[in-house]
């Protein structure tokens, strides 16, 4: 069996252990050469091209993907050529573009925060007022990590993005926390889900993860359980689910956005879960009984390191760290240190939240002083 991964992302990197480990081939069309998955790249190429996209999918079985960004005229020209194309194009175009979610969310029955397409600065107005006079501005398409999201307070706020057509307005929710339920389903309809995280947010990137969120009532673990098995369903996913979450003080839990394919608030699996979600997005795209979600361990943290070290020699610092917290996992992708660049994270695991939590922060710190 070979799968196909397109994009050299951290994403398609942490897939290759999760391959080997199975007996599966593992081909990736990056973006160069030298991209994080670069141990696995195969071909080199664009992929908002159908004729490169084509010619690197008749190598493998089964297609899948490192993000979502693969547009629609190149996903129906791969279905049309043949090929298995996990999750699908149907499916995919929720989370490629906002307001198809939104509108889909709604005709479910699932619960979000209020919104509105808007054209012009008089709809952004006019939603401004029916809001209490604040709102998140998005564009439906493209947005990640805080990109193409903007909280404004006034009408012409947005003028400058558009040009571009309509975005999704929503009302600043209020939340308590943020929580991210991660799911998997496979074509024949089985599904596994993972315990419900906390997701810690800065400057629109997450920098930390708890699991299981602590202080969770049964009724939310319930709740976010539901909905992320209702959308794995209505929308014939393929592969790992991420339904991004906000709660309310009054414990109502409303769905924020959605990602096809492993997600950064699922990375702490590969060490605190019994199947992680790079191996469990393997066995889904290929039709695989699924593995066991469950956790190894009472509570994982897991911490993003962003941005590196100040003068780029992440190396010098990685023994130190290693020898400081030598329970800590370190993860690196093999990029180079930038301000905000997500290069690596750090997972601890243990009995006490507290002890895991100082565990992977330590490691973090070493690694950027």
């Amino acid at each position: 069996m070979r799968v196909g991964v397109i994009g050299g992302g951290q994403l398609a990197r942490m897939m290759v252990p999760a391959a080997v480990e199975l007996g599966i081939d593992i081909a990736v069309l990056g973006e160069s050469a030298e991209s994080s998955a670069r141990i696995a790249v195969t071909a080199v190429g664009d992929h908002t091209d159908a004729a490169t996209v084509l010619a690197f999918a008749r190598g493998v079985d089964v297609v899948t993907f490192d993000h979502e960004h693969v547009p629609q005229q190149v996903l129906r020209a791969l279905v049309d050529a043949g090929v298995a194309v996990r999750p699908g194009p149907e499916a995919l175009l929720h989370a490629q573009d906002k307001l198809v979610l939104r509108e889909r969310l709604a005709a479910l029955g699932v619960p979000q925060p209020a919104w509105a397409g808007v054209e012009d600065a008089a709809g952004l107005g006019a939603f401004l007022g029916s809001a209490g006079g604040a709102a998140v501005v998005k564009t439906p398409r493209g947005g990640y990590d805080g990109h193409g999201v903007r909280v404004v307070r006034e009408a012409h706020a947005a003028d400058d993005w558009f040009a571009d057509g309509p975005l999704l307005a929503e009302e600043l929710v209020p939340f308590r926390r943020e929580l991210a339920q991660l799911v998997a389903r496979r074509p024949s309809g089985d599904v596994a889900v993972w315990p419900l995280v906390e997701t810690v947010q800065g400057d629109g990137v997450c920098r930390e993860v708890f699991a299981p969120a602590p202080r969770t009532s049964a009724r939310v673990e319930r709740v976010a359980r539901e909905i992320a098995h209702t959308l794995a369903g209505a929308l014939d996913v393929t592969g790992v689910l991420a339904v991004e979450l906000f709660e309310t003080e009054d414990e109502r839990v409303l769905v924020n956005e959605l990602a096809m394919r492993p997600h950064n608030s699922g990375h702490w699996t590969i060490d605190g879960a019994v199947t992680s979600q790079f191996e469990q997005h393997l066995r889904a795209v290929l039709d695989l009984p699924l593995g066991d979600p469950s956790a190894r361990a009472p509570w994982s943290a897991m911490v993003n390191l962003l941005g590196g070290p100040a003068d780029g020699d992440l190396d010098a610092r990685v023994p130190r760290a290693m020898a400081d917290q030598p329970a800590a996992k370190l993860h690196l992708y093999g990029k180079a240190p930038r301000p905000g660049r997500k290069i690596g994270h750090v997972t601890a695991t243990g009995d006490d939240l507290d002890d895991a939590v100082y565990a992977a922060r330590a490691a973090v710190t070493l690694l950027q002083d």
